[in-house]
């Protein structure tokens, strides 16, 4: 935001112009003894270049990693164009549109948002967003339970090959709430969940079941029969995607002979960074027929009484600051900057940029699980399809393979061994279009030097 300084006259006028003398006496109303004392320890006053010599010194000693780590938050290229424009002021200081009137062009970005959100998972309706993608998994087993008239239980069945945190934050937030989750395990061959697996919920009453597309392991998941087999029992279909993997896979609308009914996930891939793990957003899109039951806000368009386009909030009577206890959630806000980022990053890439965002980030990972499995002792640890994320078998323990490597500027991956000890000595490794094969090769070589 720009910094407009007052000259000392300036402030002398505008001190005369409301009568006082001085900028202390402002605050006269608060007690001495309440006051700031003056600060100690601070340094000198230094000019501007001084100061951003300093700033540009401390985030020297941070470094920059070469990062091969996912696990649910991934490193792509971000246009210059995003952050410059997300951060103007007319969007930078926007927040919670509650009057429609006067937050037409906030509005209009919501709607947008909505409308490539429902676009790239094909589904039709989208709500403002949610905090992160965890949430929003919460948040739509929550809704699920409400929405399927069907289920006399909240018995959700949930893969053990979804993302490891959301199974968690999931269950801190809805477990609470009576949603019974119901663990389903994977198949130690493929990396994915056998729709035989599911078989022996053949008889239950459940509310729904989770599908992660492509899972935590980075497999493509069999999402069309899994889905069949929620619809032929009963139960809706929770979507958990990464967004950009869309443009290629099949969306969540076209799995098996109905498609999924909920479809949700991380918007941070779209032109978000990493940022140390925040702030990020989560998307969730729905049917029409389930739409009272989503929480959040939707921007809406419409026409006024002279004809003209116009956008503001629907469905408000379901909102926490309207209904409050008998509200379908508590989320009463969105990440709007985030959102914004976002809307901008798809309106620059458009879908011929996002496809080729998403098939350099997979050929990318295919030489890079190929690269490393020529080193003696690491072999992938599954054969099922994958998208920019693969798990690796090692010989050895990883942890020290990856403290070792992090001492070399090297952020190996994520080692799975702490979610999934049955599996090994496994590395979780991922690489987008931001890798080069000089990238693969330091990290190969590196690798191969600490065998």
């Amino acid at each position: 935001m720009a910094f407009i300084p007052h000259t000392d006259q300036e402030v002398r006028e505008m001190l005369g112009a409301i009568g006082v003398d001085a900028i202390e006496a402002l605050f006269d109303e608060i007690p001495a003894d309440l006051r700031a004392a003056p600060l100690a320890g601070i340094p000198p006053a230094a000019t501007e270049m001084q100061i951003g010599r300093l700033m540009s010194e401390r985030a020297a000693r941070d470094g920059r990693a070469l990062n091969f780590i996912g696990a649910g938050a991934y490193e792509h290229h971000i246009p210059a164009a995003v952050w410059a424009i997300a951060t103007r002021g007319e969007f930078y200081s926007a927040y919670t549109p509650y009057q429609a009137e006067a937050s037409q062009g906030t509005l209009q970005t919501i709607y947008e948002y909505q409308s490539m959100i429902a676009a790239l998972t094909g589904m039709e309706v989208s709500n403002a967003s949610l905090y992160d993608g965890a949430s929003a998994l919460a948040e739509a087993c929550l809704m699920a339970v409400r929405a399927n008239r069907r289920a006399k239980t909240p018995r959700i069945l949930m893969p053990r090959a979804v993302n490891p945190a959301y199974r968690r934050c999931a269950a801190a937030i809805a477990g609470p709430q009576q949603l019974l989750f119901e663990s389903v395990d994977f198949d130690h061959e493929s990396g994915r969940t056998a729709p035989d697996a599911l078989e022996s919920w053949g008889g239950a009453d459940i509310a729904a079941l989770v599908i992660q597309q492509p899972n935590f392991f980075g497999s493509i998941e069999e999402a069309g029969r899994l889905t069949d087999w929620a619809h032929a029992h009963g139960a809706l279909v929770v979507a958990v995607v990464n967004p950009t993997s869309l443009a290629l896979i099949s969306s969540p609308n076209e799995w098996g002979q109905r498609g999924a009914d909920i479809v949700v996930g991380e918007g941070q891939p779209l032109g978000v960074p990493l940022s140390a793990g925040g702030p990020y957003f989560g998307f969730m899109a729905t049917r029409m027929e389930y739409v009272r039951q989503m929480p959040g806000r939707i921007a809406g368009r419409t026409l006024d009484l002279d004809g003209r386009p116009g956008y503001t909030l629907t469905l408000q009577a379901r909102e926490q600051h309207i209904r409050r206890g008998r509200a379908t959630s508590n989320i009463c806000t969105n990440q709007g900057l985030v959102m914004t980022a976002a809307t901008i990053y798809l309106a620059l890439l458009g879908a011929t940029g996002l496809e080729r965002v998403a098939a350099a980030a997979c050929a990318r990972t295919e030489e890079l699980v190929a690269r490393l499995a020529r080193i003696d002792g690491v072999r992938p640890a599954f054969s099922a399809p994958r998208f920019h994320e693969a798990l690796l078998r090692f010989d050895r323990p990883v942890g020290p393979l990856v403290d070792a490597l992090a001492r070399l500027g090297i952020a190996a991956g994520y080692d799975a061994a702490r979610d999934y000890p049955e599996l090994g000595h496994t590395l979780l490794v991922c690489a987008t279009e931001t890798k080069t094969a000089e990238d693969v090769l330091r990290y190969a070589s590196a690798l191969e030097a600490l065998r």
